[in-house]
């Protein structure tokens, strides 16, 4: 096989893959319907013309009748006055009327022959045209669904192309989402460790934190101090009242006792 014969097979083997990816069903059914409809018309025309011709004829057939007719009359009247030689003219021309007559009947009659083929032919192409139309509609409603299901099915299992990319796209987004996330986990641990300044804050070194440490537990303990304080108060206010009230009691009762003493053992004035 030559280098032009291979070349010329393998553009007929690519052009006859494009030209049946190209081809839609429905357009090729519509356009084999129209076609037909344009034959079916084609046949009618061709019924009206037979009928026309038909009709032009018999109206010649009509008109010869009547000059066969006014023809014999005038050989009669000719005959009558005498005159032989043109009684003789006249039926020689009504001899050829007739005979024109005959050939006009015999086209007649297959004109007719011819209608009744056609119009046969046209009822069954009319037959035909409509069981077409019909069956076409049909064959374009089982390829719509067919698409239909196909192009579901794909989109559910994802073998269309949109539903790649749409695919391929959320798994790039889910990727980067888990790689940011990762970052941001190792960056927190870091910054909690020491291991890297939080720049974000004031501050923010090693000897920051620890002195920030330092003041945040003396003003725990502090916190720590005052709170036991007000816990211990309540126990120790009623000692400190028994305290103060005992001398004023002690006091009270040494009064009478001051007063029952005799005066001599009063000092003088």
């Amino acid at each position: 096989m030559g280098l032009w014969s291979r070349f010329t097979q393998l553009f007929k083997v690519k052009a006859s893959k494009a030209l049946d990816r190209a081809e839609n069903p429905a357009d090729t059914l519509d356009y084999s319907y129209t076609r037909q409809l344009e034959l079916l018309q084609k046949v009618k025309r061709g019924v009206a013309e037979v009928v026309t011709a038909k009709k032009r004829l018999q109206m010649q057939t009509e008109k010869l009748e009547q000059s066969v007719v006014r023809l014999d009359s005038q050989a009669r009247q000719a005959l009558a006055g005498g005159r032989e030689d043109l009684a003789r003219m006249a039926l020689e021309r009504k001899v050829l009327i007739q005979n024109q007559l005959q050939d006009l009947d015999q086209q007649i009659a297959g004109l007719e022959g011819q209608q009744e083929t056609l119009v046969q032919q046209e009822r069954t192409l009319a037959a035909k045209v409509d069981a077409f139309r019909t069956q076409k509609e049909v064959i374009k409603a089982q390829y719509s669904a067919a698409e239909a299901q196909v192009k579901i099915g794909e989109a559910t299992t994802g073998l269309s192309g949109e539903m790649s990319d749409v695919g391929l796209a959320v798994q790039r987004a889910h990727d980067k989402t888990e790689q940011m996330r990762a970052r941001a986990a190792a960056v927190e641990e870091l910054v909690e460790t020491g291991a890297l300044d939080d720049l974000s804050a004031p501050g923010s070194s090693e000897l920051d934190r620890q002195i920030a440490a330092m003041s945040a537990d003396a003003q725990i303990d502090s916190e720590m101090a005052k709170l036991r304080a007000e816990v211990e108060a309540p126990k120790t206010a009623p000692e400190l009242t028994e305290a103060v009230q005992q001398p004023a009691a002690d006091e009270q009762a040494r009064a009478p006792e001051v007063a029952d003493s005799p005066a001599e053992d009063r000092p003088s004035t």
